[in-house]
């Protein structure tokens, strides 16, 4: 695994994976640096810590991370990651409990990419669809009354 991190981590790798839940997400990105201000910025996430290879990030009480490609250079999925596009098609990540009216616009001020506008949809929610630059989808939103 290349690494182009300047000193030691806020806390062991080993030690942070065995603190995940039994389900997270580990979404890999081309360059951290470019990724977190979507995170940021758009779905107004935490970064508990974050180098050139990885981000912890925060959202509410749900923990998940980046990494950067070149942490996946001498892994299985180094040639997946190597094929241009947009990533995680056939994915769509949800976030509940966030109005989807104020993070449209978040995203649009921002320049993110809006896959769907804000609306009411048939699964009972008022949502809108945004993707980070890597092309990870997110579908954001609140229950309709």
């Amino acid at each position: 695994m290349t690494k182009k991190r300047v000193g030691d981590p806020w806390m062991s790798a080993d030690e942070y994976g065995r603190s995940l839940p039994r389900l997270s997400v580990n979404l890999i990105v081309r360059d951290v640096a470019r990724a977190l201000p979507f995170y940021e910025r758009v779905l107004g996430a935490e970064v508990s810590y974050a180098d050139a290879d990885f981000a912890a990030l925060t959202m509410g009480s749900i923990d998940f991370m980046l990494h950067a490609d070149h942490t996946y250079d001498h892994h299985a999925m180094a040639a997946r990651l190597s094929t241009p596009g947009p990533r995680g098609t056939g994915v769509e990540i949800r976030l509940f409990g966030v109005d989807a009216d104020a993070l449209e616009a978040r995203a649009r001020s921002h320049g993110a990419q809006i896959v769907q506008p804000v609306g009411d949809r048939g699964h009972g929610w008022r949502d809108v669809m945004v993707a980070d630059t890597d092309g990870y989808v997110w579908a954001v939103g609140v229950p309709l009354p």
